[in-house]
Formats: C-alpha cells, structure tokens, sequence
C-alpha cells in the first residue's frame, strides 16, 4: 500500500477530527502536501469541464482524474450548454472567458432548465463578475489561479449542499398560499407553474419556509445554507435573495428585516 493510501485511510481521518489550529500546524509543518484528493465523497463523480485554454483545461482534468473523478472537457459554450442539458453530471466547472459566449450566458442558459451545481473558475476578480454569476445561478466562484486541493475541496462542499435533504426536515411537501414547495424532488411551483431554482436558491428558500414570518438572520443563512466553512461575506444572501424573488415573480415573497435579516412572506393578492 502507497503512502498516499495509508495517510488517506489511515491518517487523515484522525486529523480531521484535531483542533483547527493542529492542523494548520501540521499542513504548514510540511505532511500538509500529502493531505488526500481523494476521497468517498468524490470518487466516481461525472464533471463536466468548460475551460478554452488548453494548458489549464489540461491541468485541472490531471488533478481531478487524480482525485478520481470522472471528467469530460469542452472548450466553447454552445456545446457546453448542449451537453450540460443532455447528459447527467454531478457538477459543472465553468470558464467565463469563453471563444463564442460569455461564461455568465452559459451559466444563465443551462440554469434555466438544470439544476446541475456549478462553480464558476475565471480570471475576472471584480464584485460585479462574482454577483452576476452568482445571480445568472452559480453555486461558487473561484479565481484564477487556485490550487488543485482548494478546487477538490469546494466541489466536494458544493456536491454535499446539492445534496438529498436530512430526515429531519419538515414535512417533504408545503404549501403556503400559491408557493408550493416539494423538498424531497427540489421542486418549486408557483400559481401551479414550476420555478427553476439552483440548488443553494432551494436551500435558501426552503429554509426561510421552515418558518414562514419568522425572521433569519445573514449569518445562520449562511451558516445553514451554505455551511459553517464558507469564507465569502454575507453579500451573497442578498445576491441570492434578489435572484430567487425575481423567479418567484413578486419582491414580497422574501421581506428583508433591516439590520438583521430575512423573512418569508406571502404577498398580497
């Protein structure tokens, strides 16, 4: 057995369980480079590649085909868009820099009609490319250049959030007023229409309705929705809130409590 399978099986389970700080120390102390792609949550994933660039589409394949996940390459958005919406994939890697589209007219385009994750890898670092992607449906954003492991990481994070709800949550169909919302298929209808809604828009939704009139703050949003680990700022609720009353068609489903938060509501009729 290799090292690599020793520390995976053997090690870094037992180091994930130590102090955040232990294991900074441990990773700066140089074992760090060893800690695993690999992994059961990501072995034998379908991931579709969008990137033009050769020497970086060929860089990422090698890293994720070593992390063994499964991975099909396209270089241009049209057929991006016409794989994306015809095959099964667990996760979408997109290039905004594309030769015949804009990336964001990609995402904007398969979201419409997939709810298939996708992370967003481009070389545009400005708040308004990140919103817009964020908006258009995106789930992450990662600037380039990044490392293989933080990539390895935010998929795996991004694959668990797109993940089958708890047990625990309630009742797997709600109905308030003409909102109704199916947990267990992801489902959203209004007025009997059904409403395409990425999976962190379901997540968002879902949780304000855990509790209709309640009002949830932006950090245990954050906190529920998009995990304890995420280090962006709490201006991606309002990216997403903004996004998901715009496809609920009414400014009123989704209340915002100055200072604190967000409620679910139901608008006058």
């Amino acid at each position: 057995m290799s090292f690599e399978e020793v520390f995976t099986l053997q090690i870094y389970p037992f180091l994930r369980l130590l102090p955040v700080t232990d294991i900074q120390e441990t990773y700066k102390s140089g074992l760090g480079v060893h800690f695993p792609l690999i992994s059961e949550e990501n072995r034998g994933m379908h991931i579709l590649l969008v990137e033009d660039d050769p020497s970086v589409a060929a860089s990422v394949i090698d890293g994720l085909v070593n992390a063994s996940i499964d991975v099909k390459h396209v270089s241009n958005g049209t057929e991006a868009i016409s794989l994306a919406l015809s095959e099964n994939f667990d996760l979408i890697l997109l290039d905004l820099g594309l030769p015949d589209m804009d990336g964001q007219d990609v995402c904007r385009s398969v979201r419409q009609k997939s709810t298939t994750p996708i992370i967003v890898l481009s070389a545009r670092s400005d708040e308004i490319d990140r919103v817009l992607a964020l908006e258009f449906g995106a789930d992450d954003y990662m600037v380039k250049p990044f490392g293989m492991r933080e990539l390895v990481a935010r998929i795996r994070a991004v694959a668990r959030r797109a993940g089958p709800a708890d047990t625990a949550t309630p009742a797997a169909t709600q109905d308030i007023g003409p909102l109704s919302i199916d947990r267990r298929t992801q489902k959203v209808f209004v007025n009997g229409q059904d409403v395409y809604l990425t999976p962190k828009e379901f997540g968002l939704l879902a949780y304000l309705a855990t509790d209709p009139g309640a009002v949830y703050r932006r950090n245990d949003i954050m906190s529920e929705v998009w995990d304890t680990n995420w280090y962006g700022t709490t201006k991606t609720v309002d990216a997403h809130v903004a996004a998901l009353r715009k496809k609920l068609g009414n400014q009123e489903w989704i209340e915002a409590v100055r200072g604190v938060g967000f409620r679910l509501g139901v608008p006058d009729s």
